[in-house]
């Protein structure tokens, strides 16, 4: 598995598991067959309400500590210095661990700042290997960078062809944040697996689409977090790492960018955190 250093010189797997929407049966059955493909990276969060299952999972893998790279992230409604710190104890109880490997803030709302106070504190005591942020814009990025101590080592976002984040990804390099892709697939998108680009590219390197838009990434620099529960589809999505894309492939990739989210709506939207505000 390839890694990708991270600004404090952690090394992150280039590719891990998310388990968004699994519910704990099927984190119970999906974590340990990812385990065996050679994920070791696995991504939760305390709103998807499976840090359990994934603990219980991890325990029972045989795999050491420190081969794994576990994520999780801090839900708005726990945001503000104590309450991140009580939020990040119950995390850690969950998946039954010492440490995290890496924090995020999941949701650019509420006290933010409050949170990521607590965050810095908790990395200094050696609790998280590398704290970051999720769904964070170039501006609310770029505040908490500018008046923090600790710049953020990952920004979550979505990114795929059809919404590549050229800006974000060139604006987090400049200062040292590596932006990892949630929704790599492009969440299953008709449109980008039905893409004449992506199939011809598939088809001249004996690939699947998944998988050129996987590698894709890979070569941007841009580490990410896949979701599948089938097996035959975690196996295929970690088998990246025996091709290579041509720059005229690439070319033709970056031409697909429409610069906008699958769902149409952006963090700047009122109705998205309108519809956020109601999941507490």
């Amino acid at each position: 598995m390839e890694t990708v250093k991270l600004n404090n010189g952690v090394e992150m797997p280039a590719l891990g598991l998310g388990v968004f929407l699994m519910s704990e049966t099927e984190v119970r059955s999906t974590v340990p067959m990812a385990l065996d493909a050679g994920y070791r990276m696995i991504d939760t969060a305390s709103r998807y309400y499976n840090e359990e299952a994934v603990g219980r999972s991890i325990a029972e893998s045989g795999i050491s500590r420190d081969q794994l790279f576990v994520t999780s992230k801090l839900w708005f409604k726990d945001h503000g210095e104590e309450a991140t710190k009580r939020a990040f104890q119950v995390t850690l109880d969950k998946l039954g661990l010492d440490y995290l490997d890496l924090y995020l803030i999941h949701q650019p709302f509420g006290d933010y700042y409050g949170a990521w106070r607590a965050m810095e504190d908790l990395y200094e005591q050696g609790l998280i290997r590398a704290i970051g942020v999720s769904n964070f814009y170039p501006d609310r990025y770029l505040d908490l960078v500018t008046f923090n101590k600790v710049v953020p080592a990952v920004d979550q976002r979505e990114v795929h062809p059809l919404n590549q984040q050229k800006d974000m990804v060139k604006l987090a390099s400049e200062h040292g944040t590596v932006v990892q892709a949630w929704a790599p697939l492009a969440q299953g998108s008709k449109q980008a697996f039905d893409s004449p680009i992506l199939k011809g590219i598939a088809a001249a390197h004996h690939k699947s689409v998944a998988q050129v838009m996987l590698r894709w990434l890979l070569q941007r620099g841009i580490p990410m977090v896949a979701k599948s529960t089938h097996e035959n589809r975690l196996r295929e999505n970690i088998d990246i790492f025996d091709f290579q894309l041509t720059d005229p492939e690439m070319d033709q990739i970056a031409s697909m960018d429409q610069a906008r989210p699958i769902g149409g709506r952006t963090h700047y939207d009122p109705e998205l955190f309108q519809a956020v505000m109601q999941l507490q």
